[in-house]
């Protein structure tokens, strides 16, 4: 969040300085121009404490990231409770089934001969 506070901090002091050039009568490129120069060095001096919080937070967010300790969320603790169930279930289901005797005995459709059967 800092970095975005910082970013938003300099675009606004851009725009000012594009509008104070602008009244002061500048125009067209050299009025970027100018600006740029202006919000450049003001955001320098002025926004020493943002860039400095902005530069820690990136510094511990890279640190974490190294580390490998970045912190699990409820959301994806829950998600990887539920994907090892369905894991486990699906193994539990995979073991193989014996087939289902017809309810007749025979093993056979009620065709002869493996003909189909006409009904009317």
């Amino acid at each position: 969040m800092p970095l975005v506070m910082y970013t938003v901090w300099r675009i606004l002091l851009f725009v000012a300085a594009l509008g104070a050039g602008y009244v002061l009568g500048l125009r067209s490129w050299l009025l970027v121009l100018v600006a740029a120069v202006v919000a450049f060095a003001v955001s320098y001096l002025a926004l020493a404490g943002p860039r400095e919080a902005a530069a820690v937070w990136l510094a511990e967010k890279e640190q974490r990231r190294k580390d490998g300790s970045a912190k699990h969320d409820v959301d994806t603790d829950f998600e990887d409770a539920v994907m090892d169930r369905e894991s486990a279930e699906s193994a539990e289901s995979a073991e193989p089934a014996e087939p289902a005797e017809p309810a007749d005995g025979a093993g056979s459709t009620g065709t002869a001969a493996g003909g189909s059967e006409r009904r009317a």
